[in-house]
């Protein structure tokens, strides 16, 4: 028997409805989701794609390359952490944690005297953040990143401020940039460069819309000016994690784990996102719900739900909080069960 049921994708800080599609109660696939507010039944590749992490899921878990039972890789941690100085352990949380998961995180890792590092793409947690709509009925449009490919249903109002009659400036990292096929001008000058050239531009109805800045001084720099700013995240509840807990730059991650022994990864895969010589950590835990590469150099893996085995929220780029269920049922441990193990 074919079921659908709604959920949310994780693939970024949008915020887009997904249907998945269930036969005879396993996962085949996909649908668009024409009610939800953010997509309208539209969803990019990355969001299709997503069903992947299910996919891939670990079934058992692992120590050491050996095949144990979850209780027993537990305590493995335990004993890990009964030993380690707390001062030298670290406990990494990421935008792909849901709002109740980053606060369970958050509460363990102080309770505990750890250190605790989440990374948000550099990007800062603007109070007053420009909403979509905002974007589509914009005079003016300025990109900072490759919006139309990496974030495509944000693109996608930035294509309806064109055609509503709106100008778009362009910054890409590249000549191939995407974005560039619709934008009237294009830069790939400097984040500071950008904002210069287009400060005669910028006025209260423009909005700039972000996924990377090069520098700190950047944001403050896009802070200050007279007009609606949105920053799109590169994971689906970055925003949500930085109203419980702050950011750290890529500088200051990097300080992090070079003060680091014993580092603890829940649901995140920073060896992809930061160059640093892990072998440099004693012991690497990892709680993910599939393999990838933080996992592949980890001395302990725990498994734990993917997003499609739990309940959750999390709050989208505009700032909304959305609320998600269990699309299947699963035995597997979440992130908030297994903080309860570890906190006895």
């Amino acid at each position: 028997m074919l079921e659908i049921k709604h959920t949310l994708c994780p693939s970024c800080s949008v915020g887009c409805g997904i249907n998945v599609v269930l036969n005879d109660g396993e996962i085949v696939g996909t649908f668009p989701y024409k009610r939800h507010p953010v997509n309208a039944g539209k969803n990019c590749l990355n969001g299709r794609n997503s069903l992947e992490i299910y996919q891939n899921k670990f079934e058992n878990a692992v120590v050491s390359n050996s095949q144990t039972d979850v209780d027993g890789t537990i305590e493995s941690v335990l004993k890990e952490l009964s030993v380690a100085d707390s001062s030298q352990v670290s406990v990494i949380c990421s935008g792909n944690n849901s709002m109740d998961e980053i606060e369970a995180i958050k509460s363990f890792a102080e309770s505990k005297g750890f250190n605790i590092g989440f990374y948000a793409d550099n990007l800062n947690n603007f109070a007053d953040v420009a909403s979509y709509d905002d974007v589509e009925s914009a005079s003016n449009v300025f990109v900072i990143g490759d919006l139309l490919y990496e974030n495509p249903l944000i693109g996608r109002r930035i294509v309806h401020a064109k055609q509503n009659g709106a100008k778009i400036f362009a910054l890409g990292k590249t000549d191939k940039s995407v974005t560039f096929n619709i934008a009237d001008e294009v830069f790939n000058s400097s984040v500071q460069e950008f904002l210069d050239n287009a400060a005669d531009k910028i006025d209260d109805s423009s909005v700039v819309v972000f996924n990377y800045v090069d520098a700190q001084e950047d944001l403050d720099k896009i802070s200050d000016l007279a007009c609606k700013k949105l920053p799109v995240f590169s994971k689906s509840n970055s925003k949500g994690a930085l109203n419980i807990v702050d950011a750290k730059s890529k500088e200051e991650m990097i300080e992090l784990l070079d003060n680091t022994k014993v580092l603890l990864v829940f649901n995140d895969d920073i060896v992809e996102e930061f160059d640093f010589d892990f072998g440099k950590i004693s012991k690497i835990i990892s709680f993910a719900p599939c393999e990838n590469s933080t996992t592949e150099i980890s001395d302990i893996v725990v498994p734990i739900k993917t997003w499609l085995e739990k309940d959750g929220s999390f709050v989208n780029a505009m700032g909304d909080e959305q609320t998600f269920s269990a699309v299947i049922e699963s035995d597997v441990l979440s992130e908030i069960e297994i903080i309860d193990k570890l906190n006895g």
